[in-house]
């Protein structure tokens, strides 16, 4: 996502850019995802606003159970996974909002897809970038927006290990049939350490479903998606209201994103012609409900840097974490402020707009 709007506005500054995707097309699944504040100022700037208006959820209210799936409390002003719903911040899902920016970026980039960078070597006026299938190839610069497990970012930077601070929790995703019947309405619920929020999308012919417990990495578990699914369901099996349907839903999901909450923490997001940007550079974690605003509005400053210093790498990467980093610690002390729950209402506020765009 982050790379798809960095080649918009870099392509409007001038540059010519190249995205390197390792799927084979436009990724599908994932959670709703928010654009909040100064993040919306972006995507206005882009021309998608009225777009991705149209593709917002339409929750009416949420619903927080006990252990046994009793209504202990309920809401129709504001969600756990969207905030105040009389706001002005928009929610959808993921995919939508990568499929857009993939059909903005189009012809604005060259795109390869099935590859990976697999090397870098920097010389004095520019990056020979190794793929893992097609040949290499020199770049003025190299830009590592992927994601939280960075391959750049590891090859820039060093070991994943010295920049992950990890929350305490792990979080697993995937869709389901709208096995609930849930009509623009979500569900929370809490059982000891594990707990779920589960919501209607697709105009409610669909469910996600966010299954959460507390635990560090599960480093011994393969990334296999079976084993994944295994030790997930076997975490599943403390719950007691939906189990048996949550765990069968699991297994039949082709969709499964499973990861430990986590932060990644530089005191530099750049080194030589190398920067990080989104999740690589400052990931939040979902729990912050702002990495979505933060990809965005880093690819937006970090274009207009660019160009500012005529793309004089050293002076630019300067100033784009200057601007940005304030915007970042702020947003990343949102998914800490209150572990288990919602950052408060004045922190969000104060953190989704705490930076300035200009021009």
């Amino acid at each position: 996502m982050p790379g798809c709007a960095l080649a918009y506005w870099s392509r409007r500054h001038g540059f010519a850019p190249t995205v390197v995707e390792r799927a084979p097309g436009t990724r599908p699944g994932g959670q709703a995802v928010d654009i909040r504040g100064v993040a919306l100022d972006v995507v206005e700037r882009m021309g998608l606003l009225g777009r991705v208006r149209e593709a917002a959820t339409r929750m009416r209210g949420m619903s927080l159970l006990d252990a046994d799936g009793n209504e202990v409390h309920r809401s129709t002003e504001a969600t756990f996974s969207s905030g105040r719903l009389d706001s002005g911040d928009v929610e959808l899902l993921r995919e939508d909002l990568v499929a857009m920016l993939e059909q903005l970026a189009d012809g604005q980039a060259e795109f390869m897809y099935g590859d990976r960078i697999t090397g870098l070597d920097e010389g004095e006026h520019g990056v020979t970038v190794d793929f893992a299938h097609g040949p290499s190839r020199t770049f003025d610069l190299v830009v590592g927006a992927d994601g939280p497990h960075s391959a750049v970012r590891a090859l820039a930077f060093g070991p994943e290990r010295e920049f992950t601070h990890h929350l305490g929790s792990h979080l697993a995703i995937f869709g389901a049939e709208n096995f609930l019947g849930l009509d623009n309405w979500q569900v929370w619920q809490r059982d000891g350490d594990a707990g779920y929020g589960i919501y209607p999308v697709r105009d409610n012919s669909e469910l996600r479903i966010t299954f959460g417990f507390a635990s560090g990495p599960l480093d011994a578990v393969p990334r296999e998606p079976d084993a994944l699914k295994r030790a997930i369901a076997d975490r599943m099996g403390a719950l007691r209201w939906e189990r048996a349907r949550l765990v069968k839903a699991l297994w039949a999901a082709p969709d499964l994103y499973s990861d430990a909450m986590a932060q990644i923490r530089l005191d530099r997001w750049s080194r030589g012609r190398t920067v990080l940007l989104g999740d690589a550079g400052y990931c939040a974690s979902p729990l912050s409900g702002q990495g979505t605003g933060l990809a965005l509005v880093g690819a937006y400053v970090l274009a207009q840097e660019l160009g500012r210093a005529g793309g004089e790498h050293r002076e630019a990467f300067a100033r784009y974490e200057a601007r940005l980093r304030p915007f970042v610690t702020l947003n990343q002390a949102l998914a800490t402020e209150n572990p288990g729950g919602p950052a408060s209402t004045e922190s969000v506020e104060r953190a989704k707009n705490a930076v300035a765009l200009d021009g």
